[in-house]
């Protein structure tokens, strides 16, 4: 990335900043560079791949490159130093040239890098971007660092802003939170506004982040905008019950719940081990083709048949059919009960 900057940008100023010579610095793996320069469009147009405006308002560009990497291009207008008191904190303030040469560092950031304290560049960061409250958060979480007290001050006075950015950036930086972070954010004043609870996530041992997020906050989290995936995922965990149980019934009504994240049910539900041992062995014996098809059963296109091939299916996993003619018995069965209960309906009517 940084070769591929250096030749895009070698007859400019330009200067590497932010997170990338804070990780640099801590000896972390750089996976975002941030280039400051006077044309960041221009700079990532000729970077190459795939280029898009990162904000229109301040004018910065991204270039996406594979495994999750990105190059942004941001403005530099008024000089290095003016641009690094835009920043939000003081060990992401520390800029050097593109080029190679000494660093620029007007806060001392590399003095809170050493100290592990993060500290506010200005006492208005929170106000100029509020995003900056969660990435508080999210930068003691990750770096194992500690706000210093003004910054904390600061951070409790202006909690009630931290709802205001757009929710897709508020879920870009939850989503990185552990829960050691979401505790930090109940804290501060800041996971309450946001409609967060931690009563859910305080029984759950060692969830991952997609977990969290539901163990957090539960319906809400629909508010945010989450992808369909996280919320099927999340409408999953959220209906599961643990049986009273353990059968192989009630493990086949559990995994049509709650598949393909059954396994994740079980634990949010709490159900225990035993039902997730159980989970795993019915997965391993699910059969490799199913005692009827839908087409077998002489029935109009619509939700009986579903009906049907799930009754045939959960008496199959409970073990009281096994071959194709008892599972034709069954249906046979199930709808005469079910015409003789409609005959017995109209009756009462």
């Amino acid at each position: 990335m940084l070769e591929r900057a250096r030749a895009v940008l070698e007859r400019e100023e330009a200067w590497v900043v932010g997170g990338a010579v804070r990780d640099e610095l801590l000896g972390r793996p750089v996976v975002d560079l941030d280039v400051a320069c006077r044309d960041p469009e221009g700079a990532a147009r000729r970077y190459g791949g795939p280029v898009f405006p990162l904000s229109e308002r301040h004018g910065a560009w991204r270039v996406a490159l594979g495994g999750g990497r990105t190059v942004d291009f941001t403005p530099l207008r008024d000089g290095i130093e003016t641009d690094l008191a835009t920043r939000d904190f003081t060990i992401n303030a520390i800029a050097r040239p593109l080029v190679g040469g000494e660093a620029v560092d007007p806060f001392e950031g590399r003095l809170d890098l050493e100290r592990r304290v993060l500290r506010g560049v200005s006492p208005s960061i929170f106000e100029d971007d509020p995003l900056r409250l969660l990435r508080a958060v999210r930068l003691e979480d990750e770096l194992a660092f500690r706000l210093d007290e003004e910054t904390e001050r600061l951070v409790r006075e202006h909690a009630a802003l931290v709802a205001r950015p757009a929710g897709e950036r508020i879920l870009a930086e939850l989503v990185r939170l552990t829960a050691r972070g979401f505790e930090r954010l109940d804290e501060l004043g800041l996971l309450e506004p946001l409609g967060g609870s931690l009563e859910r996530l305080r029984t759950l041992d060692s969830p991952g982040p997609e977990t969290r997020l539901v163990a957090v906050f539960g319906e809400r989290l629909g508010r945010l905008p989450v992808s369909n995936e996280l919320r099927r995922y999340a409408s999953a965990l959220l209906r599961a019950e643990a049986p009273a149980e353990v059968t192989p019934r009630s493990v086949f009504r559990f995994r049509r719940a709650t598949e393909p994240w059954a396994t994740d049910a079980a634990r949010f539900a709490l159900a225990g081990e035993e039902l997730e041992r159980a989970i795993e062995e019915a997965r391993q014996n699910d059969p490799a083709e199913p005692l009827l098809r839908g087409d077998e059963l002489g029935l109009p296109p619509g939700p009986e048949i579903g009906r049907v091939l799930a009754l045939v299916e959960e008496e199959r996993a409970a073990g009281t059919i096994s071959t194709r003619e008892e599972a034709l018995q069954l249906v046979r069965r199930a709808a005469a009960e079910r015409s003789l209960s409609t005959r017995d309906d109209g009756t009462d009517s």
